[in-house]
C-alpha cells in the first residue's frame, strides 16, 4: 500500500484507529496535490486494476471524472485513447492487458454508478464524432450475463440524468449536447439497442426478474423521444402488457412494464395520431388491478399509468374538433373514469397528476353537454365524492385540531391551503350541476350525523365545509329563493344538533356556514329565532371553547348588521341571554386569556350597539338598554381606579388589563350608534360615552407608568373614533401621556401619528379658514378647535425629545403638510400664541435635525426649506408687517422667538444662512448695506438682548423708509 492509498484511507475515516484532524487535513491536501499531477489519470487506472479498497476505487473514479470534465481538452491523443479503452474494459468486464482483469464490476453499486458516470462523461466529449461505436462496441458483451447487462442499465441511466432529460437544468452546450448525441443514436443504434432490451426481458423474466425490471426503467427513459414505432409494435407491446397482467412476476417488474406504457401513453404528438394511438392500447384490459391492493407497489404503478392515460384522452378531447374524435375520446374517457375515481379515493397518486387540474378541465367539458347526459351525471357524484374525500381531516390530528397545539395549527394551515383549489372545483360542479350537488351535500350532511365516533367530527366538518363553499357558486337571487333544495338545506343546517359539536373546528364550520346563508334568512324571516338560538345556545357564544365564542360573538355582529330591524322584537331576549358573556368579558380569567387574532369577544358588544343603537330602538327603552350595560362598567372602572395605588406588583396587571377590557367594551358598544343620533337626535346617548376617553387620563395620572403596557389597545380603541371633537379629545390624551412618559412613548406614537395626521390633514386646511357671512358654523368652530390642538400637540412632541416620530416611514408623507402649516401659521395667524407656539417646534426641529454647519443632513431638504421660506417669510417679512404691534405684551414674546430663531438658524446652518438672508431677505426689505453689517455683527455676538433691540430698531426703521407698504 503506498502513500496515496493510505491517505485516501485517512480521508475517508477508513485508517485503523482514531484519526486527528490534523492528519486527515494532510492526508486531503496530498490527496489534492496528487490530483494535479500530469499521469494521475494512468495512477487511478492502474489502481482499479489492483486495488480491492471500495474507498481507494471511488476516489479514482471521482478523480477521473474530475480530470476529464476538467482538462479533457488539454489532454494528448495518447492519454484519451488510454483512459476509453481502459474506462470501457472496466465497464465490459474487459482485461486491461493480457495479464489484468479489472474487478471494478464486483463492487458496490455506488462504484458501478460512478463508472458510469465516467463513461457518460467520454460519450458527451466524444460520441459519435471521436467514438462512433460506443453502444454498437457495448452490444456483444452483453452476453457475458446479468452483470455486464446492469453496467450496461447504469451507463444509460446516466446518459439521461447526466446529458438528455430535461427534469434537470442544462445550459446551451449541453443541450446542444444531448440534441447530438439523441441524433446520432436514433441513427445508429437505437433499435439494436431497443432489440437488446426486448431479447434480456424474454430471456431473464423467470431468471431475474430484478434485471428486467432495471432494464425496463432504463427503456422507459429512452421512450419519450426514440421512434414510437420501435415500442409500440406487434412484439413489445404485448410482451409489456403479459408482464403487467401475469400474477406471479415481482411487483417492481410489473410496475416497471406500467411505466414504459405510461411513457408510451405520454408521449407527445399529433393530437388525432394519439388518439388512434390511446384507441389501439386497449389499457381497460389493466383497470382491474387498481381494486387488487390498494397499498402495494404495483398498484400505485398502475393508478399512475391510469391517471396518465386519462389526462392524455381528455387532452385529445379539448384539442380535437371532429365529432368522430370527440366521440371516440369521450367514449375512452367515459371507460376510463370509473377506475380513475376510484384511484382518486383510494390510492396513493403520482404527484405529478394534479387531481384538482384534471377535474377541473374534465368539469370544463361537461359546460359544451347541456343538459347532461346520465353517465356526467353519475361523474359528477363521483367528483363530489372525491372532492369530499379529500378535504377530510386525517382523524391523527383530532385532538390538536381541537386544542389547536403547534401541530394542530400547522395542519390546519396546511388544509386550507390545500382546500383552495378543491373548492373552486366545487364551486364550478355546483354551476354545471346544481341540483346533483344539491342533493349530494344532503345526503352527506344526514350521513355525516349518523357516521360512526371515529370519523364523526371529520366528516361532519368536511360536510360543512362542502355547504359554506357551495354558497359561493349560489347567485345572490337563489340565495334569496332558496332555489332547489337549498331552502331545505338552510332549516337543516340551522336545526340540526351535531353529536361532535363540542369539537372546535365543527362549531366553528358551523357558525361560519349559518352566516354564509344569512340572506336566504333575511328573506324568510320565520328562521329567525331558530338562528338566534343556534348563536346564543352552546353552539355558537355559549361554546366551551373561548375561541370558538370569540368566533361566535363576531359572526353574530355580522348577523345583526344583516338582519338589523328585524331583531328588534327579540332584543329582550337577546340581551338576557347574553348577560353572562358581557360580564365574563371583563372579569380577571376572561382578560388574562390569549387572543386569537383580532378576535377577542368585543365584537359582542359590537352586536349588541348595533341592536339597541337603531333608531326604531324607543329613546326610553335605548336608555335603559345602555345604562344597564355601561352603568356597572364604570362602576367596575371607578372602583379599580380608586384602590390603583394600593395594588401589589402582582396584582397590578390583572387589574389593569380589565380596565383595559373595559374601555375596549365601551368603544365596541358606542359603533353601534350613529353620529347623527348621539349628536343630535338623542345627544343624551351620546354623554354616556364620554366617560372612556376621561378613564384613560384618570389611568395616566394615577397609575403613572404601571399603565403604559395597556396604552396601545385603549389609543386603537380611541383612535377608532375619528370626528373632530373625538379626536381633540384623544390629542388632549395624547399630550397628557407624552408628558408623563417621554421618549418611552416612542414607539406607540410612531405608530399612531401617521393614522392621526392623515385624517386631520383631511379635514382642515392647509392655510386659512373661510371667513365672511355664513362661516361662523358649528362644523368650522370645531375644526378650528382642532387645529388649535393639533399646535400643541406637536409642540408638545418637538420639546419632549419625539420629533424623530416625523421621520419614520409611515409619517414622512406628512412632513411637507405639516411644514408648511407651521410655516403659514407661524407668519400669518390671527392667534399670536400659536405664531409663537409654531416658532418655537421650528427652533426645536433645527436643534434636532441640525448639530452644525458642517455635517450630513439628516433631514435632507429641511435646512433649505428653513432658510429659504421660513427666515425671509417669518423673521423678516411678517415682523415688517404694521399688524405686527411691538407694544403689545404677546407680540413682543413673539418677536423675542423671532430673534432668537435666527441665532439658533445662525448657529446650526452658519455662513448658509446669513448669506440668503444678507443677499435676498435684506435687499427685498430695502436695507442698506450698513444695517446689513450692523446685524452680521450683533447676530454673530453673543449678548441676544442687543440681538434683540438691534433688530427691533432695524425693522421700525425700514417701516418709515417703506411708509408701510411692502
Amino acid at each position: 500500500m503506498d502513500d496515496l492509498e493510505k491517505a485516501i484511507l485517512i480521508l475517508f475515516d477508513e485508517w485503523g484507529g482514531p484519526i486527528d484532524e490534523g492528519l486527515k487535513k494532510q492526508a486531503k491536501d496530498y490527496c489534492d496535490e496528487n490530483k494535479e499531477k500530469p499521469l494521475i489519470c494512468s495512477v487511478c487506472i492502474e489502481k482499479l486494476c489492483f486495488s480491492n479498497s471500495v474507498q481507494v476505487q471511488f476516489w479514482c473514479l471521482q478523480t477521473l471524472h474530475e480530470v476529464i470534465r476538467v482538462r479533457y481538452s488539454s489532454m494528448s491523443l495518447d492519454e484519451k485513447f488510454f483512459i476509453r479503452k481502459s474506462v470501457f474494459s472496466f465497464a465490459c468486464l474487459e482485461a486491461i492487458d493480457e495479464k489484468n482483469v479489472a474487478r471494478v464490476l464486483e463492487g458496490p453499486a455506488f462504484i458501478k454508478n460512478k463508472l458510469a458516470q465516467v463513461l457518460v462523461t467520454l460519450i458527451y466529449f466524444e460520441y459519435p464524432l471521436i467514438w462512433p461505436s460506443v453502444f454498437v462496441d457495448f452490444m456483444p458483451h452483453l452476453s457475458k450475463g446479468a452483470v455486464v447487462i446492469d453496467m450496461f442499465c447504469r451507463v444509460l441511466n446516466a446518459l439521461d440524468e447526466e446529458v438528455i432529460s430535461l427534469d434537470y437544468p442544462r445550459t446551451s452546450a449541453e443541450l446542444e449536447a444531448a440534441g447530438r448525441i439523441k441524433d446520432a443514436m436514433r441513427h445508429q443504434c437505437i433499435s439494436q439497442i431497443v432489440r437488446a432490451w426486448y431479447d434480456i426481458v424474454l430471456s431473464y423474466r423467470n431468471l431475474d426478474q430484478e434485471l428486467c425490471t432495471s432494464v425496463l426503467e432504463s427503456m422507459r427513459r429512452y421512450i419519450s423521444w426514440i421512434d414510437i414505432g420501435l415500442i409500440v409494435n406487434d412484439v413489445f407491446l404485448p410482451l409489456l402488457f403479459d408482464i403487467v397482467l401475469a400474477g406471479g412476476l415481482l411487483e417492481q417488474f410489473r410496475g416497471a412494464a406500467a411505466g414504459c406504457l405510461l411513457a408510451v401513453v405520454s408521449k407527445r404528438m399529433e393530437s388525432q395520431a394519439k388518439l388512434s394511438l390511446l384507441q389501439s392500447l386497449q389499457i381497460s384490459r389493466v383497470f382491474g388491478l387498481v381494486a387488487e391492493d390498494g397499498d402495494s407497489e404495483l398498484v400505485s404503478s398502475i393508478a399512475t399509468l391510469l391517471t396518465g392515460y386519462a389526462q392524455e384522452v381528455l387532452e385529445c378531447f379539448k384539442r380535437l374538433n371532429s365529432e368522430e374524435a370527440k366521440s371516440v375520446s369521450m367514449e375512452l374517457l367515459n371507460e376510463a373514469l370509473p377506475s380513475v375515481f376510484y384511484v382518486m379515493q383510494n390510492c396513493e397518486v403520482d404527484a405529478s397528476f394534479s387531481i384538482v387540474q384534471f377535474l377541473s378541465s374534465y368539469v370544463g367539458t361537461m359546460k359544451s353537454l347541456s343538459p347532461l347526459r346520465e353517465k356526467q351525471l353519475v361523474h359528477v357524484g363521483h367528483i363530489l365524492e372525491v372532492i369530499r374525500a379529500q378535504i377530510c381531516y386525517d382523524p391523527t390530528y383530532r385532538n390538536n385540531l381541537d386544542i389547536l397545539d403547534k401541530i394542530g395549527r400547522e395542519e390546519q394551515d396546511r388544509m386550507v391551503e390545500f382546500r383552495k383549489d378543491l373548492f373552486v372545483l366545487l364551486r364550478n360542479v355546483g354551476r354545471v350541476a346544481p341540483d346533483v350537488t344539491q342533493v349530494f351535500i344532503r345526503n352527506v350532511l344526514v350521513s355525516s350525523v349518523a357516521s360512526s365516533p371515529d370519523r364523526n367530527v371529520e366528516e361532519v366538518e368536511a360536510a360543512l365545509a362542502l355547504f359554506y363553499a357551495l354558497g359561493e357558486s349560489v347567485s345572490e337571487d337563489s340565495m334569496r329563493s332558496g332555489s332547489g333544495l337549498l331552502s331545505e338545506l338552510v332549516v337543516m343546517l340551522l336545526s340540526t344538533r351535531f353529536p361532535c359539536h363540542s369539537h372546535r373546528l365543527v362549531a366553528l364550520a358551523y357558525l361560519e356556514t349559518v352566516t354564509r346563508y344569512m340572506k336566504h334568512v333575511q328573506e324568510n324571516t320565520q328562521y329567525i329565532p331558530i338562528v338566534l338560538t343556534a348563536f346564543l345556545d352552546e353552539r355558537g357564544i355559549h361554546h366551551p371553547n373561548i375561541n370558538v365564542s370569540r368566533r361566535g360573538s363576531y359572526l353574530f355582529m355580522r348577523v345583526v348588521k344583516l338582519l338589523k330591524v328585524n331583531l328588534v322584537p327579540f332584543i329582550e331576549k337577546i340581551l338576557q341571554s347574553l348577560q353572562d358573556t358581557v360580564a365574563q368579558f371583563t372579569s380577571m380569567d376572561y382578560a388574562s386569556k390569549d387572543h386569537l387574532g383580532c378576535e377577542d369577544g368585543s365584537h359582542i358588544f359590537e352586536a349588541i350597539g348595533l341592536l339597541i343603537g337603531m333608531e326604531d330602538v324607543p329613546p326610553e327603552k335605548q336608555s335603559e338598554y345602555l345604562s344597564a350595560l355601561l352603568t356597572p362598567l364604570c362602576q367596575q372602572v371607578e372602583a379599580l381606579l380608586m384602590n390603583a395605588k394600593l395594588l401589589s406588583p402582582e396584582e397590578a396587571p390583572a387589574k389593569f388589563a380589565i380596565i383595559q377590557q373595559i374601555i375596549v367594551a365601551i368603544n365596541s358598544l358606542s359603533k353601534g350608534f350613529s353620529e347623527r343620533l348621539v349628536t343630535t337626535s338623542r345627544p343624551a346617548i351620546g354623554l354616556m360615552f364620554k366617560q372612556v376617553t376621561s378613564f384613560i387620563h384618570r389611568m395616566v395620572d394615577t397609575l403613572g407608568a404601571s399603565v403604559f403596557p395597556y396604552l396601545p389597545k385603549a389609543l386603537e380603541q380611541l383612535l377608532a373614533e375619528s370626528e373632530p371633537k373625538e379626536m381633540v379629545g384623544f390629542l388632549l390624551l395624547l399630550n397628557q401621556i407624552i408628558c408623563k412618559f417621554n421618549t418611552l412613548f416612542h414607539d406607540i406614537l410612531e405608530e399612531v401619528f401617521p393614522t392621526i395626521a392623515g385624517r386631520i390633514f383631511n379635514v382642515i386646511p392647509r392655510d386659512a379658514f373661510p371667513s365672511g357671512p355664513g362661516t361662523n358654523t358649528e362644523e368650522i368652530r370645531e375644526l378650528q378647535e382642532l387645529q388649535r390642538t393639533l399646535y400643541t400637540f406637536l409642540h408638545v412632541i418637538t420639546t419632549h425629545k419625539l420629533s424623530s416620530v416625523f421621520l419614520s416611514p409611515k409619517s414622512r408623507p406628512y412632513l411637507d403638510p405639516i411644514m408648511q402649516l407651521l410655516l403659514y401659521s407661524s407668519c400669518n395667524h390671527k392667534d399670536i400664541l400659536v405664531r409663537k407656539g409654531c416658532i418655537q417646534i421650528f427652533i426645536t426641529l433645527i436643534k434636532d435635525w441640525c448639530a452644525s454647519p458642517y455635517s450630513e443632513e439628516k433631514v435632507p431638504g429641511f435646512q433649505g426649506f428653513m432658510i429659504e421660506h421660513f427666515a425671509t417669510n417669518c423673521c423678516l417679512l411678517s415682523v415688517l408687517d404694521r399688524s405686527f404691534e411691538f407694544r403689545d405684551a404677546n407680540t413682543y414674546v413673539l418677536f423675542g422667538e423671532i430673534v432668537m430663531a435666527q441665532k439658533v438658524m445662525y448657529e446650526n446652518f452658519g455662513d448658509a444662512f446669513l448669506r440668503h438672508f444678507l443677499s435676498k431677505g435684506f435687499p427685498a426689505a430695502h436695507c442698506s448695506q450698513d444695517l446689513a453689517e450692523q446685524y452680521c455683527q450683533r447676530l454673530q455676538g453673543n449678548d441676544i438682548k442687543a440681538l434683540k433691540s438691534f433688530y427691533q430698531s432695524h425693522i421700525e426703521n425700514l417701516r418709515m423708509q417703506q411708509n408701510g407698504s411692502l
